[in-house]
């Protein structure tokens, strides 16, 4: 198969891109390699898909509509897998535009060529975030998610709704997946979990946001990239919903479109998050209390009975393993940043 993946550079991107060719697929990785975070880190994520036979990379922006039309007409996909965005709620308070320009303009451009050159099924992220203010949990698919609490969490759920029109105006199989708080080896700088681990070995203090009372559905990567990974073949049907006891699809009445949450379905709290991090380091982190940021939200708690009964898959790393393996990585990268294995 031939999977046309946007976002090879970034922290899902790279581990779905190495797990496809992993299993003998053929990927063509677009990515901007914006400097939203250090972009050597996205470099040397790169640099290790290039070194494998079956990855060929394209360096440009969504944004770019016609060398994104150009690189998608040439490789002709079986499936499209939409991982690229401006990511971040905080980030969002800072540079709204940039928001606009990459998840909507960006979105539509992909749309465009999908529309061009149909997949046998297009795969779009979203986010826990596009449940917003609703205080129902856990959160399930099929309920309102019209109550965006950040410009980032409006862009996402914005794009699961120009995806659907355009998997009900031109038949094109589309399913957005959900994600929660995804963590692991090779992830991003601006999550918790790679600030308080790189903050705690330095010495430095660590901002505890909501006065850690909050609560997140951790996803380790692994689970993350295994659930995507079935979803792939579970291809949306107009008409042809999961018929499974306790569980509602979300599976459009008009179009072959649906939406996934895919997590653990266990919220943690976040001082204990900080003491399972503190305990696999040997350290007490000094910790700065801080009322809660604009735009984010106090829990995110994952429904995932219906990525269960899709794909009969559900996520399986406990948060302690998940960590410990973030960790070990973690210090070998920053050990061992300038060799070709890293």
């Amino acid at each position: 198969m031939r999977y046309f993946i946007t976002g090879t550079s970034g922290f899902i991107g790279y581990h779905l891109a190495a797990r496809l060719l992993d299993d003998g697929h053929e990927v063509l990785g677009y990515d901007g390699m914006t400097t939203y975070y250090d972009v050597s880190l996205k470099s040397a994520r790169n640099q290790r898909l290039v070194n494998r036979k079956g990855f060929t990379f394209v360096e440009a922006m969504l944004e770019d509509a016609e060398k994104l039309e150009h690189t998608i007409a040439g490789f002709n996909p079986d499936v499209i897998v939409h991982l690229a965005a401006q990511a971040g709620v905080r980030y969002s308070l800072e540079n709204p535009a940039s928001y606009v320009s990459s998840n909507l303009v960006g979105t539509f451009n992909l749309l465009e060529a999908a529309r061009n050159h149909k997949p046998r099924h297009l795969l779009i992220a979203s986010t826990s975030s596009v449940y917003g203010g609703n205080e129902d949990m856990p959160f399930v698919e099929a309920e309102r998610s019209d109550f965006p609490v950040s410009l980032y969490a409006a862009t996402k759920k914005s794009c699961e709704a120009m995806s659907h029109s355009y998997a009900h105006l031109f038949g094109i199989p589309t399913t957005c997946f959900r994600f929660f708080t995804v963590y692991g080896p090779w992830g991003r700088p601006d999550m918790a979990l790679f600030k308080f681990v790189s903050a705690i070995r330095e010495g430095r203090p660590i901002e505890v946001y909501g006065e850690g009372k909050m609560k997140r559905d951790f996803t380790y990567i692994r689970d993350l990239v295994e659930g995507i990974v079935r979803l792939l073949g579970a291809i949306p049907e107009k008409g042809n919903p999961v018929m499974a006891d306790g569980v509602e699809d979300s599976l459009s009445p008009v179009a072959p479109w649906r939406s996934v949450n895919i997590a653990g379905s266990t919220p943690v709290g976040l001082l204990d998050f900080i003491e399972i991090i503190e305990e696999l380091l040997g350290q007490k982190a000094e910790r700065i209390l801080q009322p809660m940021q604009s735009g984010d939200v106090s829990e995110t708690w994952a429904d995932a009975h219906l990525l269960e009964a899709l794909t009969g898959f559900k996520p399986e790393v406990s948060l302690r393993e998940g960590v410990a393996s973030f960790i070990a990585w973690h210090g070998q990268y920053f050990r061992a940043s300038e060799s070709p294995d890293w």
